[in-house]
């Protein structure tokens, strides 16, 4: 794979010889030799678990990878959760063909609040008691817009309920703690490093292709044909 180019999806049309700016940090990724090794290391860096409990969707050992970039405040995000990802699961996941990563890119943050952040917070204390994904759509399928006030106290716990999750208390206290603002912040970063600028964005990787990127809620038939046509 040639790391110089990327291919950019962007309303359907897929324009060529994109710079990939990757700056993981730069140092790390061009000290190795060769571009085997350097795509070795983008592929790891891309589909790493953030934490333990916010697993692939799909199997794992699938020969696909497509990571969102997401914020949960994002309209757009909310729109591709509800119009096009399930496509995605039933044609390409549940068929062991694609695995699906979510990573946080919290563009919509606004101080003192940080409500995507917060959001994102709370996922992980999800994934802590096994219900990630769980929450995850429930934050999607009750989200409000950016900066509505809709991300609260009172919410994130209803939304933990809404996901079956066990120990509410302890659920409370971990969200509370911050303890994973370190890891949102990582992915920002790593989004950062990508040249990404909306949300949400979408990276698919499969060994031995140019990566692709799609950016923005493009219709499944979008998906559909870079999955079969390019990825594959």
């Amino acid at each position: 794979m040639n790391l110089s180019n990327l291919f950019l999806a962007y309303t359907g049309i897929i324009l060529l010889s994109i710079t990939l700016l990757v700056s993981l940090n730069m140092k790390s990724l061009y000290a190795v030799e060769t571009p085997a090794e350097r795509e070795a290391l983008l592929t790891s860096e891309l589909s790493r678990l953030s934490v333990p409990g916010a697993n692939f969707r799909g199997n794992e050992s699938a020969k696909i990878t497509i990571v969102e970039f997401g914020d949960y405040q994002c309209t757009f995000c909310k729109r591709f959760h509800a119009n096009v990802l399930d496509m995605i699961i039933h044609d390409f996941v549940n068929t062991g063909k694609v695995r699906f990563l979510f990573k946080d890119f919290p563009i919509n943050d606004l101080p003192p609040s940080n409500s995507s952040t917060v959001a994102s917070m709370a996922s992980y204390c999800a994934a802590d008691q096994g219900k990630y994904w769980e929450y995850h759509d429930q934050l999607y399928e009750n989200s409000r817009g950016e900066n509505t006030g809709w991300i609260n106290q009172n919410s994130l716990i209803d939304f933990a309920k809404g996901a079956g999750i066990g120990n509410i208390t302890e659920f409370s206290e971990c969200a509370i703690s911050q303890k994973y603002s370190s890891i949102i912040k990582k992915n920002y970063d790593l989004a950062q490093s990508l040249a990404l600028t909306a949300t949400p964005s979408f990276v698919l990787l499969a060994e031995g292709k140019d990566p692709l990127v799609i950016v923005g809620s493009q219709p499944f038939h979008i998906f559909d044909y870079l999955i079969i046509n390019k990825m594959s």
